[in-house]
């Protein structure tokens, strides 16, 4: 046989003399030749060889010709039979035709006319093959181009949700979030206008808190009723059908303005309660929104609803802690009549020697929460020490200079707030070196403690104490300033000293 079986016969004939005559006529050729007497034969070589093309005569004993035919057209179609025939009619070439049969022979055959027409049906099926092939690699171009798209198609909408995700993870404030949603909405969905809407569900209407229209960005309450259609019930009938709405391509027909080409809205819930909702809209252009734009809507949307839930789990939390410490400090101040209110004016004044020196927002807050508490470690501090009227001896200082320590520790083990800790603990160390409880000088000392620690002493001085009564004003600022560059930092000495009036306007 052939490679392939390229050039292998198989002719099928119940006459003996034709089946001798075929095969050798077609040997000397060179080709590889089988021959059976009747189909039941003829199969069970197609079975075990590699065939080319089988020529086969139609009356035969035990399976004919076409029944033989439209067998191989149900097992191998690639497989070309030839039909040889005494009797040629319509009726047969058409029923040869339906077998699947691709051309018939007039018997008697003539031997060259068969190799010929073997030799047409060899480049016919080749070409046959070959787009065979070309189509079928068309086709799986196609398939590779398409799970290609496919794929694209997933790491562009993973890479969206991964930036929506992280955007609201450094979302701080429940504002912040408002504006990141519709900031978001306008880029990823590209509608021209996206809006915030809480819902007051008492009034059964909605307050827009945060918008964006084409270029322009707003924030904040305005009326629904400037928007160019009637937005409360509408959104009332999305939050009774509790589900996404999408308006592709609008007509007018839903209610909605014909100004509004494409228009679609998304609850927003905490907790399985309507919160409020987000709504998109385009009005120029000929895009229209599709049920992606919808699902990253609403993915923006419940991930808002999420981190707003946690920032307010959180504001819950620290409000809560902070109003445990306050209250703590509030216990402290009460057992000495004289110490009373004195955390809230070191922090006021800390806060104001602070914006002298153009520390920041942030820098600020930490001043004004670290003032509030700056003492709260006196609270491990016995009453017979803390409120003596008379000096305190040298143990009982050893103990007071524990405070600090001690407040650093209660803030510390919140964790929370470590730059506060901080300043807790080093307000009353001094700028030679010779404060406590560490004992570091200069700028190892956290800046805003020693903001603190000039507030804390001027305030010290100008109050009344369990041992003495306050100084006048003159007295404390003279001394505050020749503490300048040991005690204290001198840049903080010349800004308390530029603000002393604004935080002591006169001597009562």
């Amino acid at each position: 046989m052939t490679e392939n079986g390229r050039n292998t016969i198989l002719v099928v004939d119940d006459e003996e003399g034709i089946l001798e005559i075929t095969e050798e006529y077609f040997e000397r050729k060179g080709y590889q030749v089988y021959t059976a007497t009747n189909g039941l034969e003829a199969i069970e070589i197609i079975n075990s060889v590699k065939i080319a093309c089988c020529f086969t005569d139609i009356n035969m004993p035990e399976m004919d010709g076409l029944e033989l035919a439209e067998h191989i057209r149900k097992v191998d179609n690639t497989l070309p039979v030839v039909v040889m025939t005494g009797f040629p009619s319509l009726e047969n070439t058409i029923r040869t035709l339906k077998n699947g049969v691709v051309d018939y022979l007039v018997k008697p055959v003539n031997l060259e006319q068969m190799e010929l027409c073997f030799r047409r049906i060899m480049r016919e099926r080749g070409l046959f093959v070959e787009n065979l092939i070309l189509r079928e690699e068309v086709e799986r171009r196609e398939r590779l181009q398409a799970l290609n798209d496919e794929l694209i198609s997933r790491v562009e909408q993973l890479n969206v949700l991964n930036r929506i995700m992280e955007d609201f993870a450094t979302s701080d404030s429940s504002y912040g979030i408002f504006n990141k949603v519709v900031d978001l909405g306008m880029e990823v969905v590209k509608a021209d206008h996206v809006g915030f809407y809480i819902h007051a569900e008492q009034e059964s209407s909605f307050v827009s808190i945060a918008a964006t229209h084409l270029n322009s960005h707003c924030a904040g309450p305005f009326n629904v009723s400037e928007f160019p259609f009637e937005l409360n019930s509408f959104f009332m009938d999305v939050i009774a059908e509790d589900k996404p709405c999408l308006i592709s391509n609008n007509t007018g027909a839903s209610g909605v303005s014909k100004f509004i080409r494409s228009f679609m809205v998304v609850p927003v819930k905490i907790r399985e309660k309507t919160f409020g909702v987000v709504s998109a809209s385009i009005t120029e252009g000929d895009r229209r929104f599709t049920d992606k734009d919808i699902y990253y809507m609403n993915f923006i949307s419940q991930k808002a609803a999420s981190a707003i839930e946690n920032i307010a789990l959180y504001e819950n939390i620290y409000d809560n802690l902070f109003s445990t410490l306050y209250a703590f400090v509030a216990a402290l101040e009460a057992r000495d009549s004289y110490t009373r209110k004195h955390s809230t004016r070191v922090a006021e004044v800390a806060y104001e020697i602070g914006r002298e020196m153009n520390c920041t927002e942030e820098e600020l807050d930490v001043l004004s929460f670290a003032g509030h508490l700056h003492d709260i470690g006196k609270i491990g501090i016995r009453d017979d020490i803390l409120l003596k009227p008379g000096r305190l001896t040298s143990e009982e200082f050893e103990k007071i200079k524990e405070h600090p320590s001690i407040g650093a520790d209660i803030v510390g083990q919140l964790g929370l707030w470590d730059r506060e800790q901080e300043i807790i603990r080093h307000h009353h160390e001094f700028f030679n070196g010779k404060g406590y409880p560490d004992g570091l000088k200069d700028n190892e000392i956290p800046r805003l403690a020693r903001i603190l620690s000039v507030a804390d002493a001027f305030d010290a001085m100008a109050s009344d104490r369990a041992y003495r009564k306050k100084m006048d004003k003159v007295k404390v600022i003279s001394i505050i300033h020749e503490c300048s560059g040991t005690q204290f930092d001198p840049d903080v000495v010349q800004a308390f000293m530029r603000v002393v009036d604004e935080v002591w306007p006169h001597d009562s």
